[in-house]
């Protein structure tokens, strides 16, 4: 199938995703649950990942400026915005796309390929509202609370990794974290979180939902919602980049 094909059947997709849920009530629970399966889950990762990121960017940057007349300081400015501005928002959701992504997909395919979906349709039920409008306003709403946590997790991480190795003073590493800091970044991050959060919810989604055969094609479904969620955050990271910070 080429890739107009996908686009425009996306696009159908997503109109009919959006339409009016038919009870608020059942909506708003299983928002509440999708965030917690979803988001939630996913903390462990998340915290595990910034850390020893945050410490890695801290000690490379260290390493590569190790000269007498760069102040150390610019260690910890370098890692601030290296985390602010590209780490805690493309790179987590990166990994989100491969951990929550896949879930997602296989979930909805697994659905599909049992006739639940098939079910919900004869039952007169909008398949594509009901199961994929939970998922995408969850998606959106958690992950800018995971960004903001891989921020905070990712400095603390580089501050240990300059204090414990001695490669940076902790006075100076603070110093630098504070120097000529722009809460646009921040701004910045969180709105690339909801595009990317979006992203993730819908393709893998449509990737799941049009799964076609049996098992194998939900381990099919799977990855190329892993893929092209991958493929789709690095471009809109470009796009938003150029349009936000030039």
């Amino acid at each position: 199938m080429s890739l107009f094909y996908h686009i425009g059947r996306y696009s159908l997709f997503i109109r009919r995703v959006f339409s009016r849920p038919e009870k608020h009530g059942v909506f708003i629970k299983q928002v509440v649950r999708e965030i917690d399966k979803l988001g939630v889950d996913s903390l462990g990762i998340v915290i595990i990942i910034s850390t020893f990121i945050g410490a890695v960017i801290t000690l490379q940057t260290s390493y590569n400026i190790d000269m007498p007349l760069i102040p150390r300081y610019t260690i910890g400015l370098a890692a601030r915005d290296s985390i602010l501005l590209e780490f805690s928002s493309t790179i987590v959701c990166l990994i989100l796309a491969g951990k929550v992504g896949s879930n997602i997909a296989s979930e909805i395919g697994t659905m599909r390929v049992t006739e639940q979906i098939d079910a919900l349709d004869v039952m007169g039920i909008n398949s594509k509202g009901f199961l994929v409008l939970p998922k995408v306003v969850g998606l959106m709403f958690i992950i800018p609370f995971l960004v903001i946590l891989s921020m905070a997790i990712g400095i603390i991480g580089g501050w240990l990794a300059g204090a414990l190795t001695g490669v940076v003073p902790s006075s100076e590493y603070i110093y630098g974290v504070q120097y000529s800091f722009k809460p646009f970044y921040v701004v910045y991050s969180l709105i690339k979180s909801v595009v990317f959060g979006f992203i993730i919810a819908t393709v893998s989604s449509y990737w799941g939902y049009y799964t076609d055969g049996g098992a194998l094609e939900v381990g099919k479904s799977s990855t190329m919602a892993v893929v092209s969620s991958s493929v789709l955050i690095l471009l809109f990271n470009l796009l938003l980049t150029q349009l936000l910070l030039t």
